[in-house]
């Protein structure tokens, strides 16, 4: 049994290849202009890195994320919560709180024992706390976004980022370089305010541990930092890339339907 996971999100494709529940190949990209390019992309990398060069050697594939409407190979589209959900638990089977932070917005996802969604919060009416905003903000401090990320551990002084508007919070930003402020403390405000907003949606779901984090700001350790602290908890890492955590969920619903559709027919 060969499946695939295929998850076109705002700002990165990923795409999983599992063989027998196990994953084979996996890659991350940058989005192309047109989802379907991203998804043709991501499959055929992750395809070459095993291998394979046919799309018919797959005997399934769910595409998931925003573009996953426009991926005309897969066999099934399925909400990225649902896929986030499943792939997070597939590989810690104690996780009960998901934090996905996207590039354009921010998911919290409560699941029960099982493994099932049972709620979810969305923050996507501004850009502030996402990984675009952070990606504007190492710009706007003249960082790359792992320097943004280590430099804020080195903070000595508290500085708050109150704006929730991520336009304003640039101004602030801006304002406080002028200022002298140093740009350690810099950094770690801006991870605060956005753990801050994180927490607001985790307590909306009801915090239950173990809580993970989805999404390529997962790598970011100046925000887990402050993060761990401001929930009081710790948050466990998987075992593989947290940016494949939809992709693997996908890959994973893939063997499913496709197990289901083999019992069908037998």
């Amino acid at each position: 049994m060969i499946v695939a996971g295929c998850d076109v999100g705002s700002t990165t494709g990923k795409a999983v290849i599992m063989k027998d529940h196990t994953i084979a190949s996996y890659v991350i990209m940058w989005c192309k202009p047109k989802p379907e390019e991203t998804a043709y992309i991501a499959i055929n990398e992750a395809m070459r890195k095993i291998g394979m060069s046919s799309l018919e050697d797959l005997d399934y594939i769910v595409g998931t994320g925003y573009g996953r409407l426009k991926i005309p190979f897969a066999n099934e589209n399925i909400s990225e919560i649902t896929c986030h959900g499943v792939g997070a638990y597939w590989l810690c089977n104690t996780v009960r709180t998901i934090i996905d932070i996207g590039g354009q917005d921010l998911k919290v996802i409560g699941l029960d024992d099982n493994g099932r969604v049972v709620d979810f919060v969305m923050n996507d009416k501004c850009a502030a706390g996402t990984g675009r905003f952070l990606e504007n903000m190492a710009r706007t401090l003249g960082l790359t976004l792992e320097r943004l990320s280590t430099i804020s551990l080195e903070a000595k002084k508290e500085v708050v980022i109150s704006s929730q508007c991520s336009v304003f919070a640039e101004s602030e930003v801006i304002t406080l370089l002028n200022e002298g402020a140093e740009i350690a403390d810099i950094a770690h405000g801006i991870h605060a305010s956005i753990a801050s907003r994180l927490l607001t949606l985790v307590r909306r779901v009801g915090m239950k541990e173990d809580i993970t984090i989805a999404g390529g700001c997962a790598k970011n350790m100046g925000l887990i930092d402050v993060l761990e602290k401001k929930l009081g908890t710790g948050i466990r890492r998987l075992p593989e890339d947290p940016q494949i955590i939809g992709a693997i969920g996908a890959a994973i619903l893939a063997a499913e339907r496709l197990s289901r559709r083999t019992a069908k027919s037998s």
